[in-house]
């Protein structure tokens, strides 16, 4: 639908209320404040779609799309934004090209004016659509590249970009040699360049490159990797290799995926090597340390890398609260969960830029317009102020519009993750600086 023909179709329902409303006289004019279907008589909802895949063999994301209807729930209990009531939309990725642009298509027939807070690794195949459309797609969860290109593309985070090089940084202040083990897939080759810079960056050194370790991202068993990954770290049969002797690291970035690697992991080290673990949020959570059995589980002392603060941190209450009053009952909403996390971050950008648009009509391109001119939007206090002008592009190789290079750096200890160090860094310059291709 036009904006001519919406604001044609305001104007006519307006008159008709009015019209209505003075028939039936003023005891009923409270009744009449709004159209059915609207929230505060200020305009017509705005539906938006959040995706992600669920019930596939790979990773999986049920809490995003759960946390995008709890958070409609929430806002409309409020009356809506900016007297609009909030229509989200969801539907499943399937971890596939064909599943994604299956996505991208309803969006369009369902003229929603952005994609929010969703997850898919096939951009190709979804920002084709939206393009088309002028549909923003805003805070997806940065598994695709496409997500850092496309100009309608607004990354709240950095994506898997700054926490494959903040790992590195922070392994490479404690380790003197690192495994990586990654998807033997297209995005996954990628991964230990970034890995490597990281490593550059806090050793200072020009060659330090981890041993690659290609591995399928669905596989039920990865004892094979795990041992040539504990070989690669420094070891030969469990034990400390001569000058690894507890310097050695072992990390995977393999989604959902990751507890089972970690599994084949303790089975192959069985007499107990020295070697630490490390992983990246999203890949290792609270979530994950809990069903694990804690402080008494196998990633006690690991090194994890995030985008946000340590899910214990008081700026997550406001999100907490949303999810004890609209959706306790439905245990795929993880607040420690880093999807539910950037889904929460993604419909706040979404919120503060529909509410500057003031009494405007809401479209697609419109909202594109504002998160392009905006001086910043706060997530109280979860991000950097974000923006995505010309001038706040980055001369990141291939992802030009990481404008927040922020990563956190924390540690399994007593069972909780918790800040390491500083806390926070910014990996931007050390992305600049990473090779595109190796």
């Amino acid at each position: 639908m036009t904006d001519r023909r919406r604001t044609l179709s305001r104007s006519i329902a307006s008159a008709a209320r009015t019209a209505l409303c003075t028939a039936v006289g003023a005891s009923l004019i409270g009744g009449c404040g709004a159209l059915p279907g609207n929230a505060g008589g200020s305009g017509e909802p705005l539906t938006v779609m959040t995706w992600a895949p669920e019930n596939t063999k790979a990773t999986n994301m049920p809490g995003m799309p759960a946390m995008a209807k709890a958070y409609a729930r929430w806002v409309n209990a409020r009356g809506g934004i900016n007297g609009r009531e909030l229509r989200v939309l969801t539907c499943n990725e399937e971890n596939t090209p064909k599943g994604a642009a299956g996505c991208a298509r309803q969006a369009v027939e369902a003229d929603v004016v952005a994609v929010v807070g969703s997850y898919s690794q096939h951009g190709r195949s979804y920002f084709a659509p939206l393009e088309a459309a002028g549909i923003p797609f805003i805070g997806g969860f940065g598994a695709s590249a496409e997500e850092f290109q496309s100009t309608l593309s607004y990354p709240v985070n950095g994506g898997q970009p700054t926490l494959l090089a903040g790992t590195g940084h922070q392994l490479g202040r404690v380790c003197s040699k690192v495994a990586l083990v990654r998807p033997d897939t297209l995005p996954g080759d990628t991964l230990p360049l970034l890995l490597n810079a990281g490593l550059k960056s806090a050793q200072g050194a020009e060659d330090v490159p981890s041993a690659d370790i290609r591995a399928a991202d669905d596989a039920t068993d990865y004892s094979d990797a795990a041992r040539r990954a504990l070989s690669a770290a420094g070891t030969r049969g469990g034990q400390a290799a001569a000058g690894g002797s507890g310097k050695g690291c072992v990390t995977a970035a393999l989604g959902e995926h990751t507890e089972t690697f970690f599994d084949s992991f303790r089975r192959v080290d069985e007499d107990g090597s020295k070697v630490k673990i490390a992983s990246v949020l999203g890949s290792i959570s609270q979530g994950l340390v809990n069903r694990t059995g804690g402080k008494n589980g196998p990633f006690e002392g690991a090194y994890v890398t995030g985008w946000y603060p340590v899910a214990s941190d008081p700026l997550w209450e406001p999100m907490r609260q949303v999810i004890s009053k609209q959706a306790f009952a439905d245990d795929r909403v993880d607040p420690t969960d880093v999807g539910t996390q950037t889904t929460w971050i993604a419909y706040t950008v979404f919120t503060e830029i529909v509410k500057s648009l003031g009494d405007e009509e809401v479209t697609a391109r419109r909202i594109a317009r504002a998160l392009d001119d905006t001086e910043g939007v706060k997530t109280g206090g979860l991000t950097p102020a974000l923006r995505w002008r010309y001038e706040d592009m980055r001369a990141v190789g291939g992802f030009p519009r990481i404008v927040n290079g922020r990563v956190t750096f924390q540690q399994v200890k007593g069972g909780v993750l918790v800040t390491q160090g500083d806390g926070a860094m910014d990996m931007t310059r050390t992305l600049e600086s990473a090779p595109t291709s190796s």
